[in-house]
């Protein structure tokens, strides 16, 4: 791997986030080795509200059809790092986030990985939910999106990127890389996501249909069917 500010490329796929934006922009540029890091933010909005709300003139702005498999593809098209990090635009990554990437990265038998997860709230509720997302993707190896998934970007290319699909992109391309018997790390330290769709829809309620729709996504459901469960 390059030198580490020169070898990283973060991938932000947005719709309507231009509140949050600048504030995820800030966050990668505070982490230790974020200063000089690739950022490519992808707009799936046709008006590109959040691309005009960025105020860092270094980063890369593309618009998009909607949909993050296409964005995230759209994005990691242009990238010019070696290793490509996938970060939802309400999460954040802890201050060391590319110091353990890069670390992880000299390892040759090593493909990517992701973070624990933490919801940004008090509730007891979310400490539970953090519990069973540590432990489901150390059992499973299939870490999900807010996790802030970062893959070998040779790798990820020959893998042939996300599947376009509406929904379980993430978890469809983590089966791919579990069947190919490649290996990923999951750090200890957490990103922190935002509590907004939780709070919106209920702790349990969203926990619930989450878990519901992953075991129908499992069981050969579309994720066509499954997205009209989760808007």
């Amino acid at each position: 791997m390059k030198n580490l500010q020169d070898g990283v490329s973060v991938i932000i796929p947005v719709f309507c986030e231009q509140v949050v934006i600048n504030r995820t922009i800030a966050n990668i540029r505070g982490c230790r080795g974020g200063e000089a890091a690739e950022i490519i933010v992808v707009d799936g909005q046709a008006e590109t509200e959040t691309l005009a709300a960025i105020g860092d003139a270094a980063v890369r702005k593309l618009p998009s059809e909607k949909g993050r498999g296409r964005q995230l593809n759209r994005g990691a098209a242009i990238a010019t790092g070696d290793v490509l990090v996938f970060l939802h635009a309400d999460t954040v990554l802890p201050p060391a986030a590319f110091e353990r990437i890069a670390g992880v990265m000299r390892k040759d038998d090593c493909v990517g990985g992701a973070f624990d997860l933490r919801i940004n709230s008090r509730k007891v509720a979310f400490r539970v939910i953090e519990r069973v997302a540590s432990l489901r993707s150390r059992l499973t190896r299939i870490p999900y999106g807010d996790q802030a998934i970062f893959l070998r970007t040779s790798y990820f290319r020959t893998l042939g990127g996300f599947m376009e699909i509406p929904i379980m992109e993430d978890v469809e391309l983590m089966r791919r890389i579990k069947r190919d018997g490649r290996r990923i790390v999951i750090f200890g330290e957490p990103v922190t996501t935002s509590a907004r769709r939780w709070e919106k829809e209920g702790p349990v309620f969203g926990t619930l249909r989450n878990w519901s729709l992953m075991t129908l996504y499992l069981c050969g459901v579309a994720p066509e069917r499954l997205a009209k469960f989760y808007r």
